[in-house]
């Protein structure tokens, strides 16, 4: 039977990433993921600035992609885009990281090589740390599945048939088109 190694966060946050790989700790397991196709980041680019500009402009917090998010004592993870309100980052030091408090809002923009059990593991471990609202982008599909505390299955929306991204609660007022997204 083969033994894992397991990690702490301080022995995570030491590690240097290679060139063209993602590191995110998994109940101490190191997950390595290939860098993302360009057009990962294209869609990811395209979302964050709509909902920065949005935000920005009504004054609601802050918008932020690709950082490290402390979800528990041995679970670091880098969701691709989130929203943290206002109140949420005082007092933080956005010079450190991992972020130890976790977003609201958090998006992942679905690669090829993520496997469909990992990532409803990593929307368990983001709803189960306190964010309201997971997004699973699939560019393929044009799909975009969100996942809320305490709701068995995510709403499915479609490009396609017209939904829009967005979250009332969270983000009042803000509606953009997923055609605008995965265009």
């Amino acid at each position: 039977m083969a033994t894992k190694t397991l990690l702490t966060i301080d022995q995570y946050n030491a590690l240097e990433e290679p060139a063209g790989v993602r590191y995110e700790l998994d109940r101490g397991e190191l997950i390595v993921t290939p860098s993302p196709a360009p057009m990962h980041n294209i869609v990811c680019g395209d979302l964050h600035d709509v909902l920065n500009a949005w935000v920005k402009k009504h004054n609601l917090g802050q918008v932020i992609y690709e950082v490290d998010v402390k979800l528990g004592e041995d679970t670091v993870r880098r969701p691709d885009l989130m929203f943290f309100p206002r109140k949420r980052l005082e007092g933080v030091d956005l010079e450190q990281v991992p972020l130890t408090v976790v977003p609201e809002l958090a998006v992942e923009v679905v690669s090829k090589s993520d496997q469909p059990d990992d990532l409803i593991l990593k929307v368990r471990q983001y709803l189960q740390a306190g964010v309201k609202a997971v997004w699973l982008l699939y560019r393929k599909t044009r799909e975009a599945y969100r996942y809320v505390p305490r709701e068995t299955k995510p709403q499915v929306l479609g490009a396609d048939q017209g939904d829009k991204f967005e979250e009332p609660k969270l983000l009042p007022g803000f509606k953009v088109p997923l055609s605008k997204i995965f265009r």
